[in-house]
């Protein structure tokens, strides 16, 4: 018999109750990479996924979830149900609501009071007060420049977090190759906790702001590169910035076309999480001039009169 209102863990990592192990592992795993806050997932969702894997990975503690509703065992009270040895309980539970209310008070570390509660012994209920209990994490959002998340740096951001009365000035660190969208985690700089618990965290997710000349995928860092129809049609070698500040050589293949991709490895950004640096990847755009001199418009009409191939096949 299942008591209490524990959420519905099956639900929460899409398995049937029937899982097998290996089953509820590859759930977890995949709804793990989905929501994990590092990969801009949602934080409260990863929390219970990883509650409901704590428990259905645990054979004891699954059995015990599915008899009871709950895999604590300070959850469970006394002889529930009639079984097993020692002396049940009566208790009058007006003003209590019902035995789900109660477990679920107990559930959130609550009791009917607003105090933590536990079974005792032989002898009912006893009151241990309160239970302490983590501060709320507080999500803030800091610009960064490309350069800066590129190279990595060292920002200075005042927080104003619920429950503090002055905000707070702290020099954040920012990882070389930050992506838009990761997030950065202060530990114990969120709201403060309850009845002595420790202070939730600080998330600050980084907003890339937009360059001139590159984007980013990742470690990956994507630029066009123009280059003249000759350079296109007869091949050429041209020099390129790289988002380091330096500059490349980059061979540019004889009869490139406009949208030809090209590619400096290791010359993007560093990788956050691994070793190396992703790639620059260069889109060829040739551009076809505005105006003509006398010069050119007569070397363009004698390379049109020597054409005999035809660019449309239809």
């Amino acid at each position: 018999m299942a008591v209490g209102t524990t959420p519905d863990y099956y639900k929460t990592l899409g398995v049937p109750r029937s899982a097998t192990e290996e089953e509820i592992k590859k759930a977890y795993r995949k709804l793990a990479r989905k929501n994990h806050p590092d990969a801009g997932g949602d934080e409260e969702k990863f929390k219970e996924i990883n509650e409901a894997y704590e428990v259905l990975s645990d054979q004891k503690k699954r059995k015990l979830y599915d008899e009871y509703g709950t895999a604590n065992e300070n959850q469970i009270p006394f002889n529930w149900g009639g079984g097993g040895g020692g002396q049940a309980y009566t208790v009058n539970m007006d003003g209590f609501g019902s035995w789900a209310d109660i477990l679920e008070s107990i559930r959130r570390g609550e009791g009917a009071f607003g105090t933590d509660w536990d079974f005792g012994g032989f002898g009912g209920f006893n009151q241990r007060g309160p239970v302490p209990r983590k501060g709320r994490d507080t999500n803030v959002t800091m610009q960064v420049s490309f350069d800066e998340a590129f190279n990595g740096c060292e920002k200075r951001v005042s927080v104003r977090t619920p429950g503090k009365k002055d905000a707070e000035t702290l020099d954040v660190k920012v990882p070389a190759g930050a992506v838009d969208g990761g997030r950065i985690r202060i530990k114990g700089h969120g709201e403060p906790g309850e009845a002595g618990g420790a202070n939730g965290d600080l998330l600050i997710t980084t907003k890339i702001q937009p360059h001139a000349l590159y984007t980013r995928e990742g470690a990956d860092v994507l630029m066009d590169m123009p280059v003249s129809i000759d350079e296109a049609a007869l091949g050429a070698t041209v020099e390129v910035p790289t988002p380091d500040g330096k500059k490349a050589r980059v061979k540019v293949p004889a009869g490139s076309q406009d949208g030809t991709k090209l590619m400096l490895r290791g010359k993007g950004a560093p990788k956050v999480k691994g070793e190396g640096k992703g790639d620059l990847h260069l889109t060829v755009r040739v551009k076809v001039p505005a105006e003509l001199t006398d010069e050119q418009r007569a070397a363009l009409e004698a390379y049109a009169a020597a054409t005999t191939t035809q660019v449309r096949t239809w």
